[in-house]
């Protein structure tokens, strides 16, 4: 037992921790407030503290539990909502009222609440870690695996079926250290990655339904994006159409240190929002962690770490989860607050030193892993990271460590924002390290032609970015009719084909079948269109051609009558070669 000696905001100094570890979980005082120790020197230990601080005072008892800060694992999860440190928020609301007080203590996860067990294996059967040990169908979307535990193999000597809570025996092995009950209920401590057997390359796509993320900038299955931009510039939207529209089985959103008025609008939205492909409510198979920009700095440091710790516990079921973070920029800024009480000597802008590894820590338990247990399953946790620069400059801090460990750059821009063109990415300086190693990918399920309309596009924007310059200078009538051609392709892709409508029953979410057909009429318009103004034809009446219209009307097509491409491409052939041919005559 310590007493504390020095008391600066969420950090406390305590002596007379000889005895205590790095990252031990403390109480503070007589209130029992929940800390973290995150230096030792001597004795002497700093302790972030997860509650409010004020009305302490020095000589008070600090209280080591022995044991790192943990999740706790188990069925009750999913559709529930925390803080960052995982105390339930609903349920501290229904006993304590709108705000939390200090030192409450609550179960993360229900204890009393009964679940049907189901078993999945029998008794005599040999199981090692990470087998299937049985099932509970924990809402309509997900069933929750209950995993043999890490470190434990043998044979079963009892498993049942019936209705238990997470802490009833559901099973007994028999291991090399003799007889081991087992539960439902696993802990973990946050800051360390859950085992898996092999670490895999990502090469599938994550289908997002989003046209600008799937044809131009994909990410794949396992692989970790950022989402930088300034305010305004439609972040939150950008990562609430991922969650709702990524071929994730499961989505863990973080709301680290966010606006109080935003994180309500996604606790009211997301328990809203219908599940596209089941028809269910998407909370059946979300997990959300709401640490807001009022609640102590500490606990929005731990938030992540949380997190991605969930997510790794569905991914070890062979699970493919996307784990949203909004934002990294206030996870940064409780490290420099915290930073700056333990007087370490600042980095860049008071970022402390070790940003940048703090950051790699967490992108890299994203990834495509053979997990543990019988056979070569697989599971995934995909990252996107929302950065929010101050005033939109990527040159700051925690952009550009951000930059270095990502592979998918989604640079917003405030401008397209303004003229409401949203998705608000912007396609000239975003990136994908992914795309070539996802080729085979697109060839084999998309179309033999799909990476090459989608090399077209990317070039059309370039030149029309080069053009630009031109046009404001002298006018577009100064262009020859090639150029001018190219400006209107440019134009096409963006309004008709990057721009989507995320309230629109049809276009909020585009198949990438949808997406091959719409880039192969605006190809097959630019490629006849170039036919036509080399056989002399009229460029205005080519900009005026009726086709154009339904190009731009192609993204409300639903994707039961994707046939009616067929009949645009065969009226766009006939209209342009008339005009081509008028050319010649008037030759």
């Amino acid at each position: 037992m310590g007493k504390t000696v020095k008391i600066s905001g969420p950090l406390i100094i305590a002596e007379g921790m000889a005895d205590s570890k790095m990252f031990d979980v403390v109480r503070v005082s007589d209130k029992g407030l929940i800390g973290e120790i995150i230096e030792l020197r001597g004795d002497k230990a700093s302790i972030q503290v997860y509650e409010e601080t004020s009305g302490l005072g020095p000589d008070e008892e600090v209280v080591s539990t022995g044991e790192p800060l943990s999740a706790e694992l188990a069925p009750g999860l999913i559709s529930g909502i925390f803080d960052g440190i995982q105390r339930p928020l609903t349920t501290l609301y229904f006993k304590y009222g709108a705000r939390i007080s200090r030192g409450v203590s609550v179960n993360n996860l229900d204890r009393e609440k009964k679940w049907r067990f189901v078993p999945a294996v029998k008794k005599g059967d040999n199981v090692s870690e990470g087998d299937v040990l049985g099932t509970v169908q924990e809402t309509e979307l997900i069933e929750h695996r209950i995993l043999v535990p890490n470190g434990m193999s043998g044979s079963v000597l009892s498993i049942e079926q019936g209705d238990f809570t997470i802490e009833d025996t559901v099973a007994v092995l028999q291991t090399a250290n003799g007889k081991r009950p087992v539960c439902m209920l696993r802990k973990w401590p946050v800051r360390r990655g859950r085992p898996y057997k092999e670490k895999l390359s990502p090469v599938n796509p994550m289908i997002t339904g989003q046209r600008v993320v799937d044809t131009l900038f994909p990410i794949a299955r396992g692989g970790v994006a950022a989402v930088p931009g300034p305010f305004g510039s439609g972040k939150t939207v950008v990562q609430h159409q991922l969650a709702k529209w990524a071929d994730a089985d499961i989505i863990v959103y973080i709301g680290c240190g966010e606006r109080g008025n935003e994180m309500t609008d996604v606790l009211n939205e997301f328990p809203a929002l219908k599940d596209p492909k089941t028809g269910e409510p998407i909370m059946k198979r979300t997990v959300l962690i709401a640490n807001t920009s009022d609640m102590p700095v500490a606990a929005r440091e731990a938030s992540i770490y949380t997190g991605i710790t969930i997510a790794e516990y569905f991914r070890d079921m062979g699970y493919n989860v996307a784990i949203m973070a909004d934002s990294t920029s206030r996870w940064a800024e409780a490290l420099r607050e915290m930073s700056g009480r333990l007087e370490e000597m600042p980095g860049d802008e008071g970022y402390p030193a070790y940003l940048s590894s703090r950051l790699a820590e967490f992108y890299e338990r994203a990834g495509i892993v053979k997990i543990l247990g019988k056979g070569d399953k697989t599971g995934s946790v995909t990252a996107i990271g929302a950065v929010s620069p101050p005033g939109g400059d990527l040159s700051e801090p925690v952009s550009q460590a951000t930059l270095r460990i990502v592979k998918v750059f989604w640079g917003l821009s405030a401008s397209l924002a303004y003229k409401r063109h949203f998705p608000a990415i912007d396609w000239l300086i975003s990136y994908s390290l992914y795309v070539d190693r996802m080729k085979d990918w697109y060839d084999e399920n998309v179309g033999a032609d799909f990476y090459r309309y989608r090399q077209f596009v990317a070039t059309v924007l370039q030149e029309e970015a080069a053009l630009d310059e031109i046009v404001r200078l002298v006018g577009v009538d100064a262009l020859s009719s090639r150029d001018r051609l190219t400006m209107e392709t440019a134009k096409i892709i963006r309004e008709d084909y990057l721009h989507q409508n995320a309230f629109d029953d049809v276009d909020t979410y585009t198949s990438m079948k949808k997406q091959f057909l719409m880039l192969k009429l605006i190809y097959e318009f630019y490629s006849r269109a170039s036919e036509a103004v080399e056989n002399f034809a009229d460029m205005n009446a080519i900009l005026a051609c009726p086709c154009k219209d339904k190009i731009g009307r192609a993204k409300y097509i639903t994707e039961d009558n994707l046939s009616e491409f067929d009949e645009i491409l065969k009226t766009m052939a006939t209209e342009l070669k008339a005009l081509s041919q008028g050319g010649d005559d008037n030759v």
